[in-house]
């Protein structure tokens, strides 16, 4: 009986673990940080992209998929609530459908 405790305690505390790397990842992936530092590499990146290529004002059109992408990541969290209450809504879990 002691041994099955002891096993039960052990998984509770690997959970737990896992729960905490999750959650830090969570974090990371709807950072603030995480975003402007994404967006700046990417003007960074297209600025020297479009120097090379000898695009005129490369660094004025640098901002094109920086702003792509800075605007798309602004816009998922609004589209992924959307899809999820459509998602749970077709389930029968949505708050129509309760």
């Amino acid at each position: 009986m002691e041994e099955k405790i002891q096993k039960i305690e052990k998984e509770i505390s690997v959970i737990k673990e896992r729960n905490l790397r999750v959650e830090a990842d969570k974090a990371w992936e709807t950072s603030n940080f995480r975003i402007f530092s994404i967006t700046l590499i990417t003007y960074i990146v297209a600025s020297f992209v479009l120097y090379f290529i000898g695009a005129k004002n490369f660094l004025l059109s640098a901002l094109v998929p920086t702003a792509g992408y800075f605007l798309s990541v602004q816009s998922l969290p609004a589209i992924k609530r959307w899809w999820i209450e459509n998602f749970l809504r077709g389930k029968g879990k949505g708050p129509t459908n309760q």
